[in-house]
């Protein structure tokens, strides 16, 4: 692996097996964290299995061959620690953080934790309520449905429109067979990215590494066929809801095509920031939102340009409206002004991001896990630095090429779903 193609504080070690162990030096830091992503989520699952991830991450605390759920709580509190997890579309993490003098420690008990669970059917049958539980308020949540609907207006049969959740019918029928077939063909050594960022030996962190992870099974990469991308507009009314909170999307070039960045640049000159185009012209002048946000959501097989924003449901036809004006003007023309606050924001985001342990160690496992190298900060900063304003615009008529996936929740007013499409049937 070329040390040029990461930060001089990052190393990287690989073991025989597979296993990626990055450690970020923060000699500043009297802390560490450490974390262990595999590059297994919602988007590796099958229909019948989907949110299996999910209840595994759950599960992974509840014991294992050495220590009870109650001894893997009491060693890391004893400690200090912090204990934490998460699960995502296409990675799960398991993360400890604490004293910096603790992390070999982290690194032992996480090896423990990732490797050696046995979900004690007792302990599978209580988080299972748990998990049906939280399934009901993401059911609820208009925003988390909104997201649902427009994942599956993107992606439709793909696995990558699945929620992280899964169904209800699954949380009930998933057994503990299942959980450990999951784990043996899922997490193995070639999935596997060991991460440390502190004030740490990175030698002594990796010898860790390799007694924790080495005799882990080395495995194939848990690759997935890239999706297709529909769009459309679909709605759920949701009872008790008093807002109407919408979804809007576009399709971008995934993390793997460097045309990604103009996307990034383009997301954050329309909606990033109170003078941006659409918090300005929408929230500012019109008042025809309370909640607004644009992102660039970037990965190895998709990418997404998103709008996010709660309105009343007297105003989301209006918002539509000015959503679909306002982006067709950006096509048009981009303001230099608009162009230099967008990259000082990004660059100031990159900054603050660098200067949080946890984050630095996600940002390098999901590049390791998507592109095989992680991409050096200043990297990131040329390439942005690069866009013009001429990119920006074309990225922005490239992707009203498409046709848009718009997902509307909560209280919708009569007729609303059929306007909507109405207004996005030109162009």
């Amino acid at each position: 692996m070329n040390p040029h193609d990461r930060d001089a504080d990052t190393r990287i070690a690989i073991l025989g097996n597979g296993v990626r162990v990055v450690a970020i030096s923060l000699p500043h830091l009297e802390s560490a964290s450490v974390s262990v992503f595999v590059r297994t989520g919602s988007s590796h699952e099958s229909k019948r299995q989907s949110g299996i991830s999910h209840f595994v991450e759950h599960m992974a605390f509840k014991g294992t061959h050495t220590r009870s759920c109650q001894e893997i709580n009491l060693q890391a509190e004893r400690l200090g620690a912090d204990v934490n997890a998460h699960t995502d579309k296409d990675h799960t993490a398991y993360h400890m953080r604490g004293r910096a003098r603790d992390a070999p420690a982290f690194v032992r008990m996480l090896g423990d934790i990732v490797q050696g669970s046995t979900f004690p059917q007792a302990e599978l049958e209580r988080e299972r309520q748990v998990l049906l539980q939280e399934y009901i308020e993401d059911e609820e949540e208009p925003i988390s449905t909104a997201y649902k609907l427009f994942d599956k207006l993107c992606f439709g049969t793909h696995p990558l429109a699945q929620p992280v959740i899964g169904s209800r019918g699954n949380i009930r029928r998933l057994e503990r067979d299942d959980l450990l077939d999951y784990v043996q063909r899922q997490y193995t050594g070639a999935n596997v990215v060991v991460g440390i960022a502190g004030n740490v030996d990175a030698d002594a962190i990796v010898r860790e590494a390799e007694a924790a992870f080495g005799a882990m099974p080395k495995g194939a990469e848990n690759a997935l066929p890239m999706p297709g991308y529909a769009g459309g507009i679909a709605s759920r009314a949701l009872a008790g809801s008093g807002q109407t909170h919408i979804v809007f999307g576009l399709p971008m070039p995934t993390l793997r095509d460097e045309a990604h960045h103009a996307g990034v640049v383009a997301a954050a000159l329309f909606g990033e920031g109170m003078s941006s185009p659409l918090l300005d012209e929408i929230r500012e002048r019109r008042g025809l939102a309370y909640y607004l946000s644009c992102s660039a959501d970037v990965s190895e097989l998709a990418g997404q340009f998103v709008i996010e924003a709660s309105t009343a449901p007297e105003h989301a036809e209006e918002f539509l409206i000015e959503v679909k004006r306002l982006l067709a003007a950006q096509a048009e023309a981009v303001e230099a002004v608009d162009l230099e606050r967008a990259k000082n924001q990004i660059a100031v985001r990159r900054l603050r991001a660098s200067e949080r342990p946890s984050r630095r160690l996600e940002d390098a496992a999901l590049d390791l896990l998507s592109l095989g190298r992680i991409r050096r900060r200043a990297e990131l900063a040329e390439r942005t630095e690069a866009i013009t304003a001429s990119d920006v615009r074309r990225a922005f008529a490239q992707m009203l090429e498409s046709r848009e996936a718009v997902a509307i929740a909560g209280k919708i007013r009569k007729g609303m779903l059929e306007r909507a499409r109405e207004i996005f049937a030109s162009r």
